[in-house]
């Protein structure tokens, strides 16, 4: 014995801890035979339910699956009881099924209950053709509730299985009276419920809904569910009479059961509810046939919108009283309301705006194009109208819906149609200009009315863009009625009619403001309507705006006095205007250049905004239209506003500064008695303000406007097709000047060589011995410095300071250029030399002023240039002309050597200054053979 040993104890198992981490074990799936547990699910969820006691017959597994929450989950559900408060009907059924069990055990003789092992199933009377049924026949009227078939088999109400086995018990008798006509089985279905139509109607709901494929309750639930849709209907029509007897009750409380039992047994396999149609056909309104729409149209084939008011007012008490009821009746989720807005929108309103569009059309596209906008409009009142009578459980979407459906066969004729008609009104207001410019410019009164003879022009400019914002701020008319104009404050040809706005518009015109003597803003040279038209706080309706291009002179501007009725606008010191004389010295000039200046036009300008802006106000009225009439909507504006564009910079801004610029080409100084002032370039300038304030315009337009129009245009997309065409009108623009200001400047450049030609007298730097010198410029130096100064400071405030740069740079180029061949013209002395250096001193000051580096050095190298012919030592000037660091390497020698040949002495010199320079001598140190 001591042999043995004791025998270690075997792990069956490893432990938790020796198991690897990484490998796990995994579940094998759970088969019912040779099928996964999934499949049987599967399955069962689509088997009829008198096949389930078959099924789960078959073993322990098959019965439990049998009995799966998820398959009678499904079942539950459809039966919606949650919905429409069909719940309740199960307990009122219950509640009658007690009573009547009660009443049987009453009247049944006294038994001795006997326990037996067969449990309840002694007590049941199965009918022969329910053998196969999974839940058996309805026990027996006397059996009582406690003594269900499935009473063994769930202890409580909580899963869905029990929920649906206590539906089942409590809806299937009721099938057996579908074999029967319909009108037994309402008699029948109503004693089996409390009498109450909404009870009933939930009943009827709840059985058809029993007798679905997903539950499939019988085997022949087809046939009984055909029956019981035949009952529902009848039901329906019964409920359709009451209703209507309310009706012409007046009895809401029972037009609301009727509707409420009607919507619940309606299968809504049609689109329009049978009551809520038939009442909404019942409406006079859609009856009454004594509107004329044609009244919408006066005598002499214009819009009054008097008539669509009053029609448009019955149409909103309408569907305020009747949509009002239909909402307190009806169930909310039928739609009534929105329903009967559809069809008063369809076969009244649509049917009333359809001739006043036709007849719109046969007159002309304009009535055409302001009639569709004013009848939309009207229209659109219908959606608040609607959500004043839905209150909160109505869609303000489906309101507007009503209208855009009742509206849209209209809207891509429309569409069309305005871009067509705003094409030739663009194009015929441009053309309009060109013919008639002459005769606008004679009878515009005053001609030295403008930019430039003003104190201030940019004050002027800002006044311009101040009064224009508020004028875009003035509303549109977009339903016209009797009083007032009809559509708008502006029509073709420039023509101001009656209202604010055509005053406004009137008063933008610079050539209406200035006054004669000096072009100042003297009370009497304000139009009467001007100091009448104020704005809101009793304010002018020109203000002071910001200038950001002159900020120089924006401090020295002073403010609008608000107590006064005239503009007191006080020039800055340095301000130098031009005069109405100076120009009406030029008279002959500008004769001969026909009027150059009315090339361009803020008229013109503000008409085509005008155009443009009736047009974006009518097609904003429908900026809210969805889906693809939205886009179009959209697409549009933007069309528009690119026409405008179009036809504001290729059709009037860039032809009239190519006109301008070809006839500047053409003018000749020499043939002009004027010597300061150049005629086209000064008409040049006062286009360059016009053409620089349309931009303006176009921007303030584009800011104010187009964002409340097009709120879907970002102004920082360069790839949007508006901002492009905007850039590329402004790129247009700044081309149109810049080849303008290069053609000017030719111009003001020969005028000036002229000038200093004309007037330089032909000793003027070689004066007789013994003469006082004065050591002023010249009379031909003054003149042209006076020239200049004038023409430059025109043209500022009117371009961008980089335009303005470029210019007074190629000014200094070729300045420097005509006084270095002025220069060598000359025959120089000793005396004459300090006159040389006074003038070059006099254009280095006014280079000066220009405040441009580059040529304002240049003009320093030129002034020293000018010691050359007053240096008397002829060595001393050699050494002067070697010196090539003295001029900043603006000159080389050589240059300098041209031009000191121009002194006087200049024989006496020359050989000292060559062997100076060169070291050399001609006659003794070349030989010539």
């Amino acid at each position: 014995m001591d042999k043995f040993k004791t025998l270690e104890p075997l792990k069956l198992y490893s432990t938790a801890a020796s198991v690897s981490p990484i490998r796990k074990a995994t579940v094998a799936p759970q088969f019912v035979g040779k099928l996964p547990s999934n499949l049987h699910l599967l399955i069962l969820s689509y088997l009829p339910v008198p096949d389930f006691p078959a099924y789960a017959r078959c073993s322990h597994a098959t019965a439990a699956l049998a009995e799966s929450e998820m398959i009678w989950e499904k079942r539950w559900t459809s039966l919606k009881m949650d919905n429409k408060g069909l719940g309740a009907v199960l307990d009122d059924l219950e509640e009658h099924l007690r009573g009547r069990a009660a009443e049987s055990r009453a009247a049944a003789p006294p038994t001795i209950t006997v326990d037996d092992e067969f449990g309840d199933f002694a007590s049941v009377d199965v009918p022969s053709d329910e053998m196969g049924d999974f839940v058996g026949a309805f026990q027996n009227p006397t059996t009582p509730m406690s003594a269900s078939l499935w009473t063994n088999s769930f202890k409580s109400t909580s899963t869905f299985r029990a929920q649906y086995i206590r539906a089942h018990n409590l809806l299937k008798p009721l099938i057996k009276t579908l074999s029967s006509p319909p009108h037994i089985i309402l008699d029948d279905l109503a004693a089996a419920v409390t009498s109450s139509l909404r009870l009933e109607a939930s009943t009827l709901r709840l059985l058809f809904l029993f007798l679905s494929h997903i539950i499939q309750p019988v085997r022949k639930w087809r046939e009984y569910k055909a029956t019981l849709r035949s009952a529902m209907d009848r039901f329906d029509a019964n409920l359709l009479a009451a209703f209507d007897k309310a009706d012409e009750k007046g009895d809401e409380n029972g037009m609301r059961e009727a509707a409420d039992s009607s919507w619940l047994v309606w299968d809504g396999a049609d689109n329009d509810w049978e009551m809520g149609k038939v009442w909404a056909e019942k409406r006079e309104i859609f009856y009454d046939q004594s509107w004329d729409p044609l009244a919408n149209f006066t005598e002499d084939r214009r819009l009054a919108f008097d008539a669509m008011d009053d029609f448009m007012s019955l149409v909103l008490n309408a569907i305020s009283e009747h949509g009002s009821r239909a909402v307190r009746v009806f169930p909310a989720e039928a739609g009534v309301l929105i329903s009967f807005s559809e069809r008063v929108a369809s076969d009244v309103v649509g049917e009333y705006i359809s001739p006043v569009l036709t007849r719109a059309r046969e007159i002309s596209i304009d009535i055409f194009l302001k009639a569709t906008a004013a009848s939309f409009r009207e229209a659109w009142k219908m959606v608040d109208t609607i959500m004043a009578a839905g209150g909160d459980l109505t869609s303000r979407t489906k309101a507007e819906d009503v209208v855009f459906r009742m509206f849209e066969p209209n809207m891509d004729e429309y569409l069309d149609e305005e871009t067509e008609a705003v094409k030739p009104a663009f194009e015929g207001i441009c053309k309009g200009w060109d013919r008639q410019a002459s005769e606008r410019h004679i009878n515009s009164g005053d001609a030295s009315a403008r930019f430039l003879t003003s104190h201030n022009p940019s004050q002027v400019k800002r006044n311009v863009l101040a009064s224009f914002a508020n004028v875009l701020l003035l509303p549109v008319t977009i339903v016209p009625r009797t009083v007032g104009a009809v559509g708008g404050a502006l029509v073709s040809g420039g023509t101001a009619v009656g209202g604010a706005a055509a005053q406004g518009i009137a008063m933008l015109n610079p050539q209406r403001w200035g006054g004669a003597g000096g072009g100042g803003w003297g009370t009497s040279n304000v139009p009467d309507g001007y100091q009448k038209h104020r704005g809101e706080g009793n304010e002018m309706m020109f203000d002071i705006g910001t200038d950001e291009d002159d900020e120089e002179e924006k401090d020295k501007d002073e403010p609008f006095d608000e107590k006064h009725d005239e503009l007191n606008l006080v020039p800055p010191p340095s301000a130098a205007p031009l005069s109405a004389g100076t120009l009406h010295t030029t008279s002959t000039s500008l004769d001969q250049m026909d009027q150059m200046d009315t090339l361009l036009s803020l008229d013109v300008a503000l008409e085509l905004i005008h155009t443009c802006r009736e047009s974006l106000k009518r097609l904003e009225t429908f900026a809210a239209y969805p889906d693809r009439i939205g886009d179009r909507v959209r697409d549009t504006i933007e069309e528009v506003f690119m026409l405008l564009l179009h036809a504001l910079g290729d059709g009037h801004v860039k032809r009239g500064f190519s006109r301008a610029t070809a006839r500047m080409t053409s003018y000749k100084p020499a043939e002009h008695e004027e010597t300061t002032s150049v005629a086209p370039l000064l008409q040049f300038f006062e286009l360059v303000h016009i053409g620089d304030t349309i931009q303006s315009m176009v921007q303030v337009y584009f800011d104010k406007e187009m964002a409340c129009t097009a709120p879907h245009i970002d102004k920082n997309d360069f790839l949007n097709s508006v901002v492009r065409e905007k850039k590329r009108f402004e790129n247009s623009l700044d081309d149109s000047v810049a080849g303008g200001l290069n053609a000017g400047t030719e111009v003001l450049m020969n005028q000036v060589e002229h000038i200093i030609l004309k007037l330089t007298a032909p000793r003027e730097y070689y004066p007789p011995e013994n003469t006082a010198l004065d050591l002023k410029p010249t009379k031909g130096c003054r003149e042209a410095i006076k020239c200049l100064e004038m023409h430059c400071k025109l043209l500022k405030g009117s371009t961008s300071k980089e335009v303005l740069e470029v210019f007074h740079q190629e000014v200094g180029i070729r300045l420097i250029a005509i006084l270095q061949k002025h220069i060598k013209r000359q025959i120089i002395s000793l005396s004459g030399g300090f006159q040389v250096i006074a003038d070059l001193n006099a254009y280095h000051a006014f280079i000066t002023t220009l405040k441009v580096p580059p040529i304002t050095a240049d003009f320093a190298h030129l002034k020293m240039l000018g010691h050359v012919y007053v240096v008397e030592d002829a060595k001393d000037l050699a050494q002067i002309v070697r010196d090539v660091t003295r001029y900043g390497g603006a000159y080389r020698p050589e240059d300098i050597y041209e031009f000191i040949q121009r002194r006087s002495d200049w024989k006496k010199i020359e050989k000292t200054v060559d062997k100076t320079m060169y070291n050399l001598s001609f006659k003794e140190d070349c030989i010539i053979c």
